[in-house]
Protein backbone atom coordinates (compact mmCIF):
# COMPACT_ATOMS: atom_id res chain seq x y z
CA UNK A 1 0.00 0.00 0.00
CA UNK A 2 2.60 2.47 1.20
CA UNK A 3 4.92 1.82 -1.46
CA UNK A 4 2.25 1.94 -4.25
CA UNK A 5 1.34 5.70 -2.86
CA UNK A 6 4.25 6.41 -2.44
CA UNK A 7 5.52 5.81 -5.64
CA UNK A 8 2.78 7.46 -7.83
CA UNK A 9 1.85 9.64 -5.27
CA UNK A 10 1.63 13.62 -5.17
CA UNK A 11 4.36 14.38 -2.71
CA UNK A 12 2.72 17.43 -1.53
CA UNK A 13 0.56 14.96 0.62
CA UNK A 14 3.34 13.27 2.22
CA UNK A 15 5.78 15.89 3.04
CA UNK A 16 4.47 16.24 6.42
CA UNK A 17 5.69 12.73 7.65
CA UNK A 18 8.52 11.77 5.33
CA UNK A 19 10.05 15.60 5.83
CA UNK A 20 12.35 14.90 8.95
CA UNK A 21 11.83 11.71 9.45
CA UNK A 22 14.41 11.03 6.10
CA UNK A 23 16.97 13.45 7.08
CA UNK A 24 14.95 15.57 4.55
CA UNK A 25 15.60 12.56 1.62
CA UNK A 26 12.62 14.01 0.22
CA UNK A 27 11.83 17.33 1.13
CA UNK A 28 11.01 18.86 -2.48
CA UNK A 29 7.42 18.65 -2.74
CA UNK A 30 4.81 19.51 -5.45
CA UNK A 31 1.75 21.82 -4.93
CA UNK A 32 -0.80 20.13 -7.02
CA UNK A 33 2.03 18.35 -9.12
CA UNK A 34 0.69 15.94 -11.70
CA UNK A 35 1.92 12.93 -9.66
CA UNK A 36 -0.48 12.96 -6.83
CA UNK A 37 -0.66 11.01 -3.33
CA UNK A 38 -2.23 10.47 0.23
CA UNK A 39 -5.53 11.13 0.91
CA UNK A 40 -4.72 13.37 3.76
CA UNK A 41 -4.70 16.79 2.26
CA UNK A 42 -2.67 20.18 3.08
CA UNK A 43 -3.94 23.51 2.30
CA UNK A 44 -1.00 25.53 0.59
CA UNK A 45 -1.01 29.29 0.09
CA UNK A 46 1.03 31.39 -1.69
CA UNK A 47 4.32 33.04 -0.67
CA UNK A 48 2.99 36.47 0.18
CA UNK A 49 -0.17 35.46 2.29
CA UNK A 50 2.55 33.31 4.44
CA UNK A 51 4.66 36.20 4.92
CA UNK A 52 1.95 38.56 5.76
CA UNK A 53 1.54 35.60 8.41
CA UNK A 54 5.15 35.76 9.99
CA UNK A 55 5.18 39.88 9.71
CA UNK A 56 1.70 39.62 11.73
CA UNK A 57 3.57 37.34 14.14
CA UNK A 58 6.30 40.21 14.61
CA UNK A 59 9.00 38.13 12.36
CA UNK A 60 10.79 40.23 10.60
CA UNK A 61 10.60 39.66 6.40
CA UNK A 62 11.60 42.27 3.53
CA UNK A 63 9.14 44.73 2.08
CA UNK A 64 7.13 43.62 -0.52
CA UNK A 65 4.12 44.18 -2.50
CA UNK A 66 1.85 41.59 -4.50
CA UNK A 67 1.04 43.18 -8.07
CA UNK A 68 -1.31 41.64 -10.45
CA UNK A 69 -0.48 44.00 -13.76
CA UNK A 70 2.78 45.18 -15.27
CA UNK A 71 1.46 48.99 -14.64
CA UNK A 72 1.49 47.58 -10.88
CA UNK A 73 4.70 46.37 -11.09
CA UNK A 74 5.97 49.56 -12.06
CA UNK A 75 4.58 51.54 -9.18
CA UNK A 76 5.06 48.76 -6.75
CA UNK A 77 8.87 49.25 -7.93
CA UNK A 78 9.44 52.61 -8.22
CA UNK A 79 8.08 52.86 -4.19
CA UNK A 80 10.12 50.24 -3.13
CA UNK A 81 12.91 52.28 -4.27
CA UNK A 82 11.91 55.45 -3.27
CA UNK A 83 11.84 53.20 0.32
CA UNK A 84 15.03 51.55 0.22
CA UNK A 85 17.15 54.36 -2.01
CA UNK A 86 18.31 51.76 -4.33
CA UNK A 87 16.29 50.60 -7.70
CA UNK A 88 17.30 46.55 -7.18
CA UNK A 89 14.00 44.86 -6.74
CA UNK A 90 13.12 40.76 -6.50
CA UNK A 91 10.35 39.73 -8.94
CA UNK A 92 8.54 36.20 -7.37
CA UNK A 93 6.15 34.40 -8.83
CA UNK A 94 3.49 33.44 -7.29
CA UNK A 95 2.90 30.08 -8.36
CA UNK A 96 2.43 26.95 -5.80
CA UNK A 97 5.42 25.22 -7.34
CA UNK A 98 8.75 24.08 -5.79
CA UNK A 99 11.94 24.52 -7.96
CA UNK A 100 10.16 28.43 -8.90
CA UNK A 101 14.03 29.51 -9.30
CA UNK A 102 15.02 26.69 -11.98
CA UNK A 103 11.47 26.67 -14.01
CA UNK A 104 10.86 27.76 -17.25
CA UNK A 105 7.75 29.71 -18.79
CA UNK A 106 5.91 29.55 -21.76
CA UNK A 107 6.63 32.80 -22.73
CA UNK A 108 10.65 31.57 -22.76
CA UNK A 109 11.35 33.51 -19.62
CA UNK A 110 13.81 30.93 -17.67
CA UNK A 111 13.57 31.11 -13.86
CA UNK A 112 10.23 32.64 -11.48
CA UNK A 113 12.61 34.87 -8.80
CA UNK A 114 14.54 37.00 -11.06
CA UNK A 115 16.65 40.10 -9.50
CA UNK A 116 16.21 43.16 -11.65
CA UNK A 117 17.97 46.60 -11.32
CA UNK A 118 15.32 49.19 -12.08
CA UNK A 119 11.43 49.62 -12.62
CA UNK A 120 11.65 49.40 -15.93
CA UNK A 121 13.41 46.02 -16.25
CA UNK A 122 10.90 44.89 -13.23
CA UNK A 123 7.75 45.68 -15.49
CA UNK A 124 9.50 43.77 -18.83
CA UNK A 125 10.03 40.88 -16.65
CA UNK A 126 6.50 40.46 -15.33
CA UNK A 127 4.89 40.89 -18.47
CA UNK A 128 7.02 37.57 -18.92
CA UNK A 129 5.50 36.03 -16.00
CA UNK A 130 1.56 37.62 -15.50
CA UNK A 131 -0.79 35.63 -17.03
CA UNK A 132 1.60 32.60 -18.05
CA UNK A 133 2.48 29.54 -17.03
CA UNK A 134 5.51 27.85 -15.25
CA UNK A 135 6.82 24.49 -15.70
CA UNK A 136 9.18 23.33 -12.78
CA UNK A 137 9.57 19.73 -11.84
CA UNK A 138 6.83 19.57 -9.52
CA UNK A 139 4.41 21.42 -11.92
CA UNK A 140 4.83 17.94 -14.11
CA UNK A 141 3.68 19.11 -18.20
CA UNK A 142 0.65 20.86 -16.85
CA UNK A 143 2.53 23.95 -15.27
CA UNK A 144 0.52 26.26 -13.11
CA UNK A 145 -0.18 29.23 -14.24
CA UNK A 146 0.87 33.18 -12.48
CA UNK A 147 -1.85 35.38 -12.13
CA UNK A 148 0.48 37.62 -9.49
CA UNK A 149 4.01 38.58 -8.40
CA UNK A 150 5.34 39.89 -5.54
CA UNK A 151 7.98 42.17 -5.69
CA UNK A 152 10.49 42.25 -2.95
CA UNK A 153 12.99 44.19 -1.70
CA UNK A 154 16.55 43.68 -1.90
CA UNK A 155 18.14 42.69 0.80
CA UNK A 156 22.31 42.23 1.17
CA UNK A 157 22.69 39.02 3.62
CA UNK A 158 25.69 37.65 5.06
CA UNK A 159 24.76 34.07 5.79
CA UNK A 160 21.33 31.66 4.63
CA UNK A 161 19.88 29.09 6.63
CA UNK A 162 17.26 26.56 6.24
CA UNK A 163 14.63 26.16 8.95
CA UNK A 164 11.08 24.32 9.03
CA UNK A 165 8.47 22.89 11.56
CA UNK A 166 6.46 20.10 10.66
CA UNK A 167 4.84 17.22 12.40
CA UNK A 168 7.05 14.31 12.24
CA UNK A 169 5.60 10.32 13.67
CA UNK A 170 8.83 9.16 14.72
CA UNK A 171 8.99 11.73 17.49
CA UNK A 172 4.93 11.79 17.99
CA UNK A 173 4.61 15.10 17.06
CA UNK A 174 6.33 18.38 15.78
CA UNK A 175 9.86 18.80 14.95
CA UNK A 176 12.36 21.88 14.22
CA UNK A 177 14.56 20.72 11.12
CA UNK A 178 17.19 23.40 10.55
CA UNK A 179 20.17 24.08 8.74
CA UNK A 180 23.23 26.11 8.10
CA UNK A 181 23.20 25.68 4.48
CA UNK A 182 19.98 27.34 3.34
CA UNK A 183 18.55 29.14 0.15
CA UNK A 184 19.43 25.51 -1.81
CA UNK A 185 17.80 22.44 -2.59
CA UNK A 186 17.88 21.23 0.90
CA UNK A 187 16.90 17.65 0.08
CA UNK A 188 19.98 17.26 -1.76
CA UNK A 189 21.80 18.15 1.36
CA UNK A 190 20.45 15.76 2.95
CA UNK A 191 21.34 13.54 0.64
CA UNK A 192 24.97 14.52 0.47
CA UNK A 193 25.42 15.76 3.89
CA UNK A 194 23.14 14.16 6.43
CA UNK A 195 25.18 15.79 8.98
CA UNK A 196 24.11 19.48 7.50
CA UNK A 197 20.68 18.65 9.26
CA UNK A 198 19.69 18.95 12.65
CA UNK A 199 16.28 18.27 14.09
CA UNK A 200 14.68 18.81 17.93
CA UNK A 201 11.70 17.48 18.58
CA UNK A 202 8.98 19.60 20.81
CA UNK A 203 6.86 17.85 23.31
CA UNK A 204 3.41 18.55 21.75
CA UNK A 205 1.88 18.97 25.45
CA UNK A 206 4.19 20.96 27.08
CA UNK A 207 5.18 23.51 24.08
CA UNK A 208 8.40 24.87 22.51
CA UNK A 209 10.64 25.62 25.43
CA UNK A 210 13.09 29.07 24.85
CA UNK A 211 16.46 26.50 25.61
CA UNK A 212 15.36 24.63 22.88
CA UNK A 213 14.65 27.41 20.04
CA UNK A 214 18.02 29.22 21.05
CA UNK A 215 20.09 25.77 21.03
CA UNK A 216 18.39 25.33 17.49
CA UNK A 217 20.21 28.77 16.46
CA UNK A 218 22.96 27.73 17.78
CA UNK A 219 23.43 24.42 16.00
CA UNK A 220 22.22 26.34 12.70
CA UNK A 221 25.04 28.18 13.07
CA UNK A 222 24.09 31.89 13.54
CA UNK A 223 26.07 34.44 14.99
CA UNK A 224 26.32 35.78 18.67
CA UNK A 225 25.01 38.51 17.94
CA UNK A 226 22.23 37.38 16.25
CA UNK A 227 21.50 33.55 18.22
CA UNK A 228 18.76 35.58 20.67
CA UNK A 229 16.52 37.14 17.22
CA UNK A 230 17.10 33.76 15.51
CA UNK A 231 15.27 31.91 18.56
CA UNK A 232 12.69 34.64 19.32
CA UNK A 233 11.39 34.13 15.84
CA UNK A 234 11.76 30.69 16.27
CA UNK A 235 9.50 30.52 19.06
CA UNK A 236 7.02 32.97 17.16
CA UNK A 237 6.79 30.89 14.38
CA UNK A 238 6.11 27.66 16.33
CA UNK A 239 3.31 29.52 18.66
CA UNK A 240 1.95 32.32 16.14
CA UNK A 241 1.90 30.27 13.48
CA UNK A 242 2.45 26.73 13.25
CA UNK A 243 0.03 26.44 16.29
CA UNK A 244 -2.28 29.25 16.11
CA UNK A 245 -2.86 28.27 12.37
CA UNK A 246 -2.80 24.39 12.99
CA UNK A 247 -0.43 24.62 9.93
CA UNK A 248 1.37 20.95 9.49
CA UNK A 249 4.44 22.84 8.48
CA UNK A 250 6.51 26.21 8.02
CA UNK A 251 9.32 25.94 6.01
CA UNK A 252 11.65 28.97 5.52
CA UNK A 253 14.55 29.02 2.84
CA UNK A 254 16.30 31.20 3.57
CA UNK A 255 16.02 32.35 6.91
CA UNK A 256 19.04 35.09 6.74
CA UNK A 257 21.82 36.88 8.73
CA UNK A 258 22.36 39.92 7.25
CA UNK A 259 26.08 42.09 7.84
CA UNK A 260 24.87 43.75 11.25
CA UNK A 261 23.30 41.22 12.77
CA UNK A 262 19.92 41.01 11.59
CA UNK A 263 17.68 38.04 11.03
CA UNK A 264 14.75 37.72 7.83
CA UNK A 265 13.04 35.50 6.64
CA UNK A 266 13.24 35.43 3.19
CA UNK A 267 10.54 33.10 1.55
CA UNK A 268 8.04 30.93 3.02
CA UNK A 269 6.23 28.47 2.64
CA UNK A 270 3.22 27.58 4.99
CA UNK A 271 0.52 24.41 4.92
CA UNK A 272 -2.30 23.66 6.62
CA UNK A 273 -3.96 20.76 7.95
CA UNK A 274 -7.21 20.40 6.01
CA UNK A 275 -8.73 19.06 9.29
CA UNK A 276 -8.31 22.18 10.70
CA UNK A 277 -10.69 23.92 8.07
CA UNK A 278 -13.84 24.64 10.76
CA UNK A 279 -12.02 26.77 13.13
CA UNK A 280 -9.09 28.18 10.17
CA UNK A 281 -11.99 29.73 7.96
CA UNK A 282 -10.21 33.07 7.27
CA UNK A 283 -7.09 30.85 6.21
CA UNK A 284 -8.88 28.60 4.12
CA UNK A 285 -10.78 31.34 2.39
CA UNK A 286 -6.99 32.46 0.77
CA UNK A 287 -7.29 28.81 -1.18
CA UNK A 288 -6.32 29.58 -4.64
CA UNK A 289 -8.20 26.92 -6.53
CA UNK A 290 -6.45 28.48 -10.03
CA UNK A 291 -3.29 26.53 -8.78
CA UNK A 292 -5.56 23.10 -8.31
CA UNK A 293 -6.68 20.13 -10.06
CA UNK A 294 -9.81 21.20 -11.69
CA UNK A 295 -11.03 17.70 -10.18
CA UNK A 296 -10.35 18.60 -6.69
CA UNK A 297 -11.98 21.30 -6.58
CA UNK A 298 -15.10 19.71 -8.02
CA UNK A 299 -14.60 16.86 -5.43
CA UNK A 300 -13.82 19.45 -2.54
CA UNK A 301 -17.92 20.84 -3.44
CA UNK A 302 -19.35 17.65 -3.45
CA UNK A 303 -17.44 16.60 -0.22
CA UNK A 304 -15.59 13.82 -1.93
CA UNK A 305 -12.16 12.60 -0.99
CA UNK A 306 -10.67 12.58 -4.40
CA UNK A 307 -7.00 12.51 -5.71
CA UNK A 308 -6.09 12.08 -8.95
CA UNK A 309 -3.32 9.00 -9.98
CA UNK A 310 -1.07 7.95 -13.08
CA UNK A 311 -3.22 5.03 -14.14
CA UNK A 312 -6.18 3.43 -16.00
CA UNK A 313 -8.80 1.50 -13.48
CA UNK A 314 -11.36 4.12 -11.49
CA UNK A 315 -11.75 3.58 -8.02
CA UNK A 316 -14.99 4.33 -6.23
CA UNK A 317 -14.75 3.02 -2.47
CA UNK A 318 -16.23 4.15 1.08
CA UNK A 319 -13.70 4.49 3.43
CA UNK A 320 -10.01 5.26 3.40
CA UNK A 321 -8.49 2.30 4.38
CA UNK A 322 -10.35 0.38 1.81
CA UNK A 323 -9.60 2.75 -0.56
CA UNK A 324 -6.26 2.30 -0.22
CA UNK A 325 -6.53 -1.63 -0.07
CA UNK A 326 -8.79 -2.01 -2.88
CA UNK A 327 -5.83 0.28 -4.92
CA UNK A 328 -3.16 -2.42 -3.74
CA UNK A 329 -4.89 -5.65 -5.00
CA UNK A 330 -5.37 -3.64 -8.02
CA UNK A 331 -1.64 -3.44 -8.14
CA UNK A 332 -1.46 -7.04 -6.83
CA UNK A 333 -3.23 -7.83 -10.00
CA UNK A 334 -1.25 -6.40 -12.32
CA UNK A 335 -3.41 -2.89 -13.15
CA UNK A 336 -3.07 0.68 -11.64
CA UNK A 337 -5.09 2.34 -10.08
CA UNK A 338 -6.85 5.83 -11.10
CA UNK A 339 -7.80 7.40 -8.29
CA UNK A 340 -8.06 7.61 -4.59
CA UNK A 341 -11.92 7.97 -3.86
CA UNK A 342 -13.61 7.48 -0.84
CA UNK A 343 -17.51 8.34 -0.84
CA UNK A 344 -17.16 8.52 3.08
CA UNK A 345 -20.08 6.65 5.27
CA UNK A 346 -23.02 9.11 4.63
CA UNK A 347 -22.89 9.55 0.82
CA UNK A 348 -25.78 10.45 -0.80
CA UNK A 349 -26.81 9.03 -4.85
CA UNK A 350 -26.26 12.72 -5.95
CA UNK A 351 -22.88 11.95 -4.86
CA UNK A 352 -21.98 8.81 -6.40
CA UNK A 353 -23.18 10.44 -9.53
CA UNK A 354 -20.85 13.34 -8.70
CA UNK A 355 -17.90 10.51 -7.74
CA UNK A 356 -18.26 9.09 -11.20
CA UNK A 357 -18.49 12.05 -13.23
CA UNK A 358 -15.11 12.50 -11.62
CA UNK A 359 -13.29 9.38 -12.26
CA UNK A 360 -14.64 9.53 -16.19
CA UNK A 361 -13.29 12.96 -16.24
CA UNK A 362 -9.93 11.64 -16.42
CA UNK A 363 -9.42 10.08 -20.36
CA UNK A 364 -7.09 7.58 -19.28
CA UNK A 365 -9.51 5.68 -17.08
CA UNK A 366 -11.26 2.73 -19.11
CA UNK A 367 -12.44 0.27 -16.70
CA UNK A 368 -13.99 1.38 -13.07
CA UNK A 369 -13.73 -0.83 -9.73
CA UNK A 370 -16.90 0.03 -7.21
CA UNK A 371 -15.84 -1.46 -4.21
CA UNK A 372 -18.49 -0.93 -1.06
CA UNK A 373 -18.71 -2.38 2.16
CA UNK A 374 -22.18 -1.21 3.45
CA UNK A 375 -22.03 -0.56 7.47
CA UNK A 376 -23.30 3.29 7.69
CA UNK A 377 -23.05 3.44 3.87
CA UNK A 378 -26.16 1.39 2.42
CA UNK A 379 -25.01 -0.24 -0.44
CA UNK A 380 -28.34 0.30 -2.07
CA UNK A 381 -27.48 4.07 -1.95
CA UNK A 382 -24.49 3.05 -3.71
CA UNK A 383 -26.75 1.31 -6.14
CA UNK A 384 -28.75 4.30 -6.75
CA UNK A 385 -26.10 6.50 -7.68
CA UNK A 386 -24.38 3.85 -10.22
CA UNK A 387 -27.50 3.18 -12.31
CA UNK A 388 -28.17 7.28 -12.12
CA UNK A 389 -24.90 7.71 -13.40
CA UNK A 390 -24.39 5.16 -16.11
CA UNK A 391 -27.50 6.27 -17.39
CA UNK A 392 -26.74 10.31 -17.10
CA UNK A 393 -23.10 9.88 -17.76
CA UNK A 394 -23.71 7.17 -20.72
CA UNK A 395 -20.65 6.12 -19.81
CA UNK A 396 -18.92 3.61 -22.48
CA UNK A 397 -16.27 1.86 -20.14
CA UNK A 398 -16.70 -1.17 -17.99
CA UNK A 399 -17.88 -1.16 -14.74
CA UNK A 400 -17.66 -4.21 -12.00
CA UNK A 401 -19.23 -3.70 -8.62
CA UNK A 402 -18.39 -5.34 -5.99
CA UNK A 403 -20.63 -4.72 -2.62
CA UNK A 404 -20.85 -6.42 0.86
CA UNK A 405 -22.57 -5.39 3.68
CA UNK A 406 -26.10 -3.35 4.50
CA UNK A 407 -29.07 -3.58 2.29
CA UNK A 408 -26.31 -5.96 -0.44
CA UNK A 409 -29.91 -7.65 -1.36
CA UNK A 410 -31.44 -4.58 -2.30
CA UNK A 411 -28.52 -2.82 -4.02
CA UNK A 412 -28.26 -6.21 -6.42
CA UNK A 413 -31.56 -5.67 -7.49
CA UNK A 414 -31.62 -2.77 -8.32
CA UNK A 415 -28.97 -3.25 -10.45
CA UNK A 416 -29.92 -5.90 -11.72
CA UNK A 417 -33.43 -4.55 -13.13
CA UNK A 418 -31.44 -1.30 -14.23
CA UNK A 419 -31.15 -3.19 -17.65
CA UNK A 420 -27.69 -2.10 -17.65
CA UNK A 421 -25.07 -4.18 -18.53
CA UNK A 422 -22.72 -3.75 -14.96
CA UNK A 423 -20.43 -6.68 -13.97
CA UNK A 424 -21.16 -7.72 -9.94
CA UNK A 425 -18.72 -9.66 -7.94
CA UNK A 426 -19.16 -10.43 -4.78
CA UNK A 427 -15.49 -11.49 -3.93
CA UNK A 428 -13.09 -8.55 -4.36
CA UNK A 429 -9.95 -10.75 -5.65
CA UNK A 430 -11.97 -11.80 -8.49
CA UNK A 431 -13.37 -8.30 -9.14
CA UNK A 432 -9.73 -6.71 -8.96
CA UNK A 433 -8.85 -9.64 -11.50
CA UNK A 434 -12.13 -8.78 -13.72
CA UNK A 435 -11.67 -5.24 -13.38
CA UNK A 436 -7.64 -5.39 -14.36
CA UNK A 437 -8.83 -8.11 -17.47
CA UNK A 438 -11.02 -5.62 -18.91
CA UNK A 439 -8.53 -2.58 -18.13
CA UNK A 440 -6.53 -4.28 -20.56
CA UNK A 441 -8.58 -5.40 -23.00
CA UNK A 442 -9.63 -1.60 -23.58
CA UNK A 443 -6.00 -0.37 -23.33
CA UNK A 444 -5.48 -2.74 -26.20
CA UNK A 445 -8.03 -1.51 -28.74
CA UNK A 446 -7.06 1.73 -28.07
CA UNK A 447 -3.46 1.14 -28.72
CA UNK A 448 -4.65 -0.44 -32.06
CA UNK A 449 -6.74 2.41 -33.41
CA UNK A 450 -9.25 -0.45 -32.67
CA UNK A 451 -12.69 1.55 -31.58
CA UNK A 452 -13.72 -0.87 -29.32
CA UNK A 453 -16.31 0.58 -26.45
CA UNK A 454 -17.56 -1.14 -23.61
CA UNK A 455 -21.54 0.79 -24.01
CA UNK A 456 -23.77 0.83 -20.85
CA UNK A 457 -26.46 -0.44 -21.67
CA UNK A 458 -25.44 -2.80 -24.39
CA UNK A 459 -28.97 -3.79 -24.83
CA UNK A 460 -32.50 -2.31 -24.75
Amino acid sequence: MATLLFRTGRLAERYAVKHASKTLAALSVPTGSSSHGQQVRNLSIHEHMSMELLKDAGIAVPRFTVAASTEDVLKDANKLAELTGQPDVVVKAQVLAGGRGKGTWDSGLKGGVKLVFSADEAKTLASKMLGHKLFTKQTGSEGRICNKVMVVERLYIRREFYFAITMERSFGGPVLVGSSQGGVNIEEVAAENPDAIIKEPVDIATGLRKDQALNVAKEMGFSNSSQEQASDFIMKMYNDVFLKYDASMVEINPMTEDNNGNVYCMDAKIKFDDNAAYRQKKIFDLRDWSQEDERDHRASEADLNYIALDGSIGCLVNGAGLAMATMDIIKLQGGTPANFLDVGGGATAAQVTEAFKLITSDPQVNAILVNIFGGIMRCDVIAQGIVAAAEQLSMKVPIVVRLQGTRVDDAKAIIAHSGLKIIACDNLDEAAKMVVKLSSIVTLAREAAVDVKFELPLFS
